[in-house]
């Protein structure tokens, strides 16, 4: 079956009524068709009817065929595998990625039923067809076609090039296989669901490690020689000067897998054997998660259903770089989003577009910073606002001041637990009483791994690793993975949250007025009630989500 979008006008109708060609031009183009067995497409390209850009164009917006821009896409190997290289060179075609038994693919003519059917004939495949330029295609089949395989054999089949005072620049064919190597690097960490990429060059090869569920793992390794022409592709991507390496380097880019749209985020470190990159994989067609898909479960749910409902006040969410708390603000504003009520964020970047939330990012060079963003936010009239990170003294006291002026304000600070964020506050300037009026509470959290579903097994922990967490549960099965290939043999798969909540009250409040230590603050705030990050992960543990050793391993217990 080729999948060729349906439309009640043909193509030749189409054309004609969108006025691009006449009645006229159209029956010379087919008695042309007719005699050269082109088809309609070629055969207005050849005659200079249309240019490409304009066909292309019309086959998106009015034939609704949609538009790949290849340039910023990443092709499936496993897709370019299907097609050999002589048919996709032939029918100048390239797989894009194949889901179930539906292959999709870019041509210039979606219409052309002779191609699509010898396609689906040699896949065995439903052919979908996608439209892009022609020298977009051509350039992606000498890129993908070029050289075939894994990341190692990619690797291996590149061979140093030779330095020579004539060699002064690479060649596209010196150029074709380092690229094809970056790609195949970001597309299988997208398909690992890893979080990060990290290129490290070492005194005798590069090291290339993902970070999967918050823990670094070794993918492959890379000759040295490899180190200058991969290090200046990831640069020439996210626009970085490849002159520069003695200082570090901040870029991004977006690329395109399969139907995913990725931002990729370089950074780039001067180290004593050469530029070490990390590039951080946000995949922006995630479809935002609940709070219960975040990790609030029970009590901790409850609470927080109840404090997200206050007209107005600040809720901080605190933790280390990579504990979620980014991804827990966005679940927390996706559950409160309502017609009635005007949301505004400045955010430094904006990961995921909120539909219904009006979303700016920092730019410092043009002096938009938290603080300024914050003070032109309360001239639009906002009901509820997000500060992507309390970073100083100043952004702290325009954030309280929107809070004691009606506004539900949503923020995150870097503290080890929640009752640390209030004395960070004071730390950083901000009087205790406008904290006790302001502030309605404090969520710490973390990520812990979760059990690979595939694996899963009980078993009976040992006595020592219930006793750190001072549990004396005999009728609690517990769980653990036992390591498959879904899970690179780690036994866990994915990541969920825990998390501690502080809700204010008056002994707290006094506690926060006279400046009393955090132990302090903490005791009275168990004493309220408060579960604390331990508590919530032992629940989970007993839940049977996640293990004993992995809550030990992020509470960092002694």
């Amino acid at each position: 079956m080729i999948q060729v979008p349906y439309r009640s006008k043909s193509l030749r109708e189409s054309l004609v009524s969108s006025g691009l060609l006449t009645e006229e031009a159209i029956k010379g183009v087919v008695e042309e068709e007719k005699k050269s067995g082109s088809t309609l497409i070629k055969a207005i390209l050849q005659k200079n009817l249309l240019d490409e850009k304009t066909l292309l164009s019309f086959l998106e917006k009015e034939m609704e065929i949609p538009h790949v821009d290849l340039a910023n896409y990443l092709v499936d190997p496993k897709a370019v595998d299907l097609v050999p290289a002589d048919l996709a060179k032939k029918l100048k075609i390239i797989p894009l990625f194949k889901v179930g038994e539906i292959l999709t693919i870019a041509t210039l003519d979606p219409f052309d039923v002779v191609a699509l059917d010898e396609i689906r004939k040699k896949t065995k495949c439903d052919i979908e067809p996608m439209v892009a330029g022609l020298q977009e295609i051509e350039s992606a089949i000498n890129q993908y076609y070029g050289v075939s395989g894994t990341v190692d054999d990619l690797v291996k089949s590149i061979e140093p090039v030779k330095k020579t005072a004539a060699k002064i620049a690479p060649s596209k064919s010196d150029e074709a296989p380092v690229s094809k190597l970056v790609s195949m690097l970001i597309l299988r960490a997208v398909s690992e669901k890893a979080s990060d990429i990290h290129i490290d060059p070492t005194e005798k090869n590069i090291r290339i490690r993902f970070r999967i569920d918050g823990i670094l793992h070794d993918i492959s390794t890379a000759p040295a020689y490899l180190h200058s022409s991969v290090v200046n592709r990831i640069k020439i991507m996210s626009e970085l000067d490849i002159a520069e390496s003695r200082v570090p380097q901040d870029g991004r880019f977006e690329l395109k897998v399969e139907d995913k749209g990725v931002d990729v985020r370089v950074s780039t470190y001067p180290s004593i054997y050469g530029e070490s990159i990390v590039m951080r994989l946000l995949d922006k067609s995630n479809i935002l998660l609940s709070l219960e898909q975040v990790g609030f479960s029970g009590t901790n749910k409850k609470m927080f259903d109840e404090v997200i409902k206050r007209p107005y006040g600040i809720i901080l969410v605190t933790g280390p770089t990579g504990s979620g708390k980014t991804t827990t603000l966005y679940a927390t504003l996706n559950q409160i989003i309502s017609p009635e009520i005007n949301i505004m964020t400045i955010e430094d970047p904006v990961e995921y577009e909120l539909a219904g939330v009006r979303q700016a990012q920092v730019n410092v060079k043009a002096g938009l910073e938290f603080s300024t963003a914050l003070r032109s936010m309360l001239r639009q009239d906002p009901d509820v606002i997000l500060v992507g990170e309390i970073r100083d003294e100043e952004t702290a006291k325009v954030a309280i001041q929107s809070a004691l002026t009606g506004h539900l304000v949503f923020s995150t600070l870097h503290t080890n637990d929640a009752a640390g964020t209030l004395n960070r506050l004071i730390d950083m300037g901000v009087e205790p009483f406008l904290i006790t009026s302001s502030v309605a509470s404090a969520i710490a959290q973390r990520l812990v791994r979760t059990i690979c579903p595939n694996c899963k097994e009980g078993y009976t922990p040992q006595k020592e690793l219930l006793e750190k967490l001072g549990s004396d549960k005999k009728d609690v099965t517990f769980y653990r993975g036992k390591g498959c290939k879904n899970c690179r043999s780690t036994g866990y798969r994915g990541r969920t949250g825990i998390f501690e909540i502080l809700i204010l009250n008056d002994k707290i409040k006094e506690l926060v007025g006279k400046r009393a230590p955090t132990h302090e603050i903490k005791q009275a705030a168990l004493e309220a009630g408060m579960k604390t990050l331990q508590d919530d992960g032992l629940q989970k543990v007993f839940d049977g989500v996640t293990t004993i050793e992995e809550v030990l391993r992020v509470t960092q217990l002694e």
